[in-house]
């Protein structure tokens, strides 16, 4: 776990108070900058973040990485899976109810 000082020295801020003020500030100006809207390349990806790392976590991903790709647009990089739609694999289970996905119970009171 990360220590006050250890952040303050990290940031080279030279209060916890001051620390808090100036994330605060970066948050703000982040919201401002981007919006509230959702952000697919961080909703919708495996790992985000430079070369090196997003390599090292399609890495660790092993055989389950097989089929996901490695974007990179001015080195800012994402692991994506491909896009494929899930609707021809789950229309039929979102079809209406019929009889014989009912159950009666065998209970007397």
């Amino acid at each position: 776990m990360i220590d006050h000082e250890s952040l303050t020295d990290l940031f080279n801020i030279s209060s916890i108070e001051e620390l808090r003020k100036t994330y605060r500030g970066w948050v703000e100006e982040s919201l401002g900058t981007w919006g509230r809207e959702r952000q697919p390349r961080w909703t919708e990806s495996i790992a985000v973040g430079d070369e090196g790392y997003v390599g090292d976590v399609k890495g660790n991903l092993g055989i389950r990485v097989m089929g996901r790709e490695v974007i990179g647009v001015n080195g800012s990089y994402e692991l994506r899976e491909p896009e494929t739609s899930y609707e021809a694999l789950f229309r039929p289970e979102k079809g209406d109810l019929r009889d014989e996905n009912t159950f009666y119970w065998d209970v007397t009171f």
